[in-house]
Order: structure tokens, then C-alpha cells, then sequence
């Protein structure tokens, strides 16, 4: 059973939502989020959840003053009204609208516990470089500043609730730079806030989409507050604020999984011909005309961008065990088939040959690396463009209770930094 509870979120003034959100803090590095402060101006997220945006570059982005830094930051939006706690404990609906795509989940906070317990399942190995970033500075603001992103089956009840609360004007609408909308709802009725409550009592499980540090360090810092409560004398019940964290679930049928691509620097001393006579071993090969669609079509198909020219790459049956859940992952077969045994390619986290790029940056960005590379870049031999890991994937992977190969799904668009703040005191009421 998935459990949700309202809170009392920290939210900019409608007039302030569109400026003061940001991407979140993990899409950007530190230069691209300082490149971004020099149009956003004093009120952008970014000083809240990136905040050594605000310190000199030559400072490590891990160093205490980058934390201590955020904690004020903080307390600045506080103070000066650009984040205000709302009066009663609430839910909040989150529309996310992409050309043609549209999603749109449920604001809650989700126990800490049933991470611990696996109901909220993970797919990813978390780094602990990042998970200590995030653990500390949710400990030292004592909020969680950016949302997890969590999934879970579709639920007709659900769904019809939160069509109802869509069909009122949203209290805040903005399109960002990107071109997204976002769309935020407030559910305050005692009605409606139990309604969802019980409607997710139907759900039996929740996935993390993005967000495994997020969720990581969250666990991390409720274990740490209770142990600071307990030094303290008080009784733990488990409906502190601390033993929940901020999340958006979305309805599983709703999410746009896009490909997550793979340049390699390389042919690890292969000639061109050669290179393509290794991959016809395990795969299907064939040249892809001039002018025609490159993206893989299907599933076990990739396409390949050597030297500037396209090729479609198929797997050949039984060279893969097509019942695992893991290796049958079209990106665990191009690493168990081609990327180890002939470009050399070791820990896939590690190796410094192999660069990824997400599917929303297209075909043509993995040929430009291919054949237009730029001094800082340095060169790039080949490229793949992948068919998308589905979602039923992703959930069949967590369910079996193994884990996806790294840069395997890429999850647009993006959840927004900043729209609802999730405080760890006592401003959230228990129900």
C-alpha cells in the first residue's frame, strides 16, 4: 500500500513562479547554472538548490561553505516572500506539457520508511559523492528543495480525481525557457486531500523515474534527525516531518522515456572495416541510406553513426538471454556484445572513452560529435543512437529487485526546482 500525505508547502507567489524556478540540480553542472544566473536574476532557484552559484568558481562545489550558503539562501526567499508557506496542510497537482505530451501527477509527501521497505522501488546504483551532496544540504536547509520523481501502475481512481481537480484554472501557469508548460493546483478541501489519500491505498508500489539520490539522501537524513530526537529526549511516532520526503507521482502510462545515447573515442585500434566485421558477429548490419530516418525503429535495434556514416544495427537472436530482465535491456546487449569485447570499454560508470548523451538533444548532436568535434571535446569515432527503455521495463527491472545499467533512461520533461518547497519542521500538520 502507498501512503501520501499533504503538507504545508513553501510556494512562490504566482506572479514570482516563473523566474524564481529552475531546473533541477542535477541536469546542469555548477558553469552551466552560473551561465544561467547571469540572465535569471536574484530570485532564481538555483541559488537554493545549486547554491554555489553564489560563490567564487574556483571553490569546490562540495566544500561546507556551499551548503552554508544554501541555508541562507533559503531563509532569504523565506524572509523576503518569495517562497510562502501555504495556511493548511495540502496536496498539489503538477501538469507538465512538452509539444504534444502531457503528464501530470500528485504533489505529496511519501514515508521515508517505505523506501527502506521497497515499496517505493529503486533501478539505479546511487554514487555516494552525490548522495553526501544531497544529504547534507537537506540536513542544513531542513527541507527538501527539489521533488523525487516516482511512478507507480495506473490507477482509474487516481486518474479520475485528478482530472476533476485539472478541469479548475490552475493557480500557477508558465512556460519555461525550454518551451515546457508547467501547471500547478493546490487541493486544499479535507475532501479531496482524503480522497487521494485513499485512492493511493490501492496502489501497491511506486518506482523511482529520477531522483535515486534525492530518495537516498532522504532516508539518510530521517535516520539522522531521529537520532538527533531521540539525543534530545523526545518520542519518535514516525509522522515527523523529517520521516517523510517531497515527491510527484505520475501514472506510469503517462511518462515519456526517451533514449539515452552513447558516443565512444575510439575503435580501441580496430580499422573501419575491420570494426564493422567485429559488430556483424553479433548484429545484423546495414548502411542506412542518405536521407533516411536514423532513429531505431524497434526494439533490439540501434542505430550506429561511424565516421559520418549511419548504419543500422540489429541483435541477433540468441545472443542475449531474452528473459532477464537486465540483459535484455537492448543497452546491456550493446555493452555485453560490442562495447566490452571490442571497443574495450570497462566499467561503463568509469571509462573515460565513452561519453552519453540524452535523446533529447537527437541524432544529429551524436553526429556532430562524430564528425564536427570541437577542441574541448577532443574527437569522437562512433556513436549509437538506442530505441527507449520502456517504462514497463524499468518497473519489471525494480520488481525483479536488480538494476538497470547506467544511462539507461533519460525522463523528459524535466520536474521544475522551487514550484512547492517541502519544509522538515513543524509547519506540517500530522493527518
Amino acid at each position: 500500500m502507498v501512503r501520501v500525505k499533504p503538507f504545508r508547502g513553501l510556494r512562490p507567489p504566482p506572479e514570482m513562479a516563473a523566474a524564481l524556478s529552475a531546473p533541477p540540480y542535477d541536469v546542469i553542472n555548477s558553469d552551466e547554472a552560473r551561465e544561467l544566473m547571469k540572465t535569471a536574476g536574484e530570485t532564481s532557484f538555483l541559488r537554493v538548490n545549486k547554491p554555489e552559484v553564489d560563490l567564487p568558481p574556483e571553490i569546490n562545489q562540495y566544500d561546507v561553505q556551499v551548503y552554508e550558503r544554501g541555508n541562507q539562501n533559503l531563509k532569504k526567499f523565506l524572509e523576503n516572500g518569495w517562497l510562502v508557506p501555504d495556511k493548511t496542510p495540502c496536496f498539489y497537482v503538477y501538469a507538465q506539457k512538452m509539444g504534444e505530451h502531457l503528464q501530470t501527477g500528485i504533489v505529496a509527501g511519501v514515508p521515508v520508511e517505505d523506501y527502506a521497505l521497497g515499496v517505493i522501488k529503486r533501478h539505479e546504483k546511487t554514487q555516494v559523492k552525490k548522495e553526501n551532496d544531497r544529504t547534507r544540504l537537506t540536513h542544513v536547509q531542513n527541507a527538501n528543495a527539489g521533488p523525487v520523481f516516482l511512478t507507480y501502475r495506473t490507477s482509474e481512481t487516481v486518474d479520475e480525481i485528478v482530472g476533476r481537480m485539472t478541469r479548475e484554472n490552475p493557480e500557477v501557469q508558465f512556460r519555461a525557457e525550454d518551451g515546457t508548460e508547467h501547471s500547478v493546483w493546490a487541493v486544499r478541501d479535507p475532501v479531496d486531500v482524503f480522497a487521494i489519500q485513499r485512492a493511493f491505498e490501492s496502489v501497491k508500489t511506486t518506482y523511482i523515474a529520477d531522483g535515486h539520490h534525492r530518495s537516498a539522501s532522504a532516508f539518510r537524513v530521517g535516520e539522522m534527525k531521529i537520532k538527533e530526537a531521540v539525543a534530545r529526549g523526545d518520542v519518535v511516532t514516525g509522522e515527523e516531518p523529517f520521516n517523510f520526503f517531497l515527491a510527484v507521482l505520475f501514472p506510469s502510462n503517462q511518462l515519456l522515456c526517451m533514449e539515452y545515447n552513447r558516443v565512444v573515442r575510439d575503435l580501441a585500434g580496430f580499422s573501419d572495416e575491420d570494426f564493422l566485421e567485429r559488430v556483424s558477429v553479433n548484429f545484423e548490419v546495414s548502411t542506412t541510406p542518405e536521407g533516411s530516418k536514423v532513429e531505431p525503429g524497434r526494439v533490439r535495434e540501434m542505430a550506429m553513426c561511424l565516421r559520418g556514416s549511419w548504419y543500422t544495427i540489429r541483435a541477433k537472436d540468441g545472443t542475449f538471454p531474452a528473459e532477464d530482465p537486465v540483459k535484455s535491456l537492448d543497452v546491456q546487449i550493446l555493452y555485453d556484445n560490442l562495447l566490452n569485447p571490442v571497443l574495450n570499454i570497462g566499467n561503463p560508470r568509469a571509462d573515460e572513452r565513452i561519453k552519453y548523451v540524452g535523446g533529447i538533444r537527437g541524432s544529429n548532436e551524436l553526429q556532430r560529435l562524430v564528425t564536427n568535434p570541437v577542441p574541448e571535446e577532443g574527437s569522437w569515432a562512433v556513436a549509437f543512437c538506442m530505441f527507449p527503455v520502456s517504462v514497463d521495463q524499468v518497473m519489471r527491472v525494480a520488481d525483479a529487485d536488480q538494476l538497470m545499467p547506467p544511462k539507461a533512461t533519460w525522463f523528459e520533461p524535466k520536474l521544475r526546482s522551487g514550484l512547492v518547497v517541502r519544509s522538515l519542521d513543524s509547519l506540517e500538520e500530522t493527518r
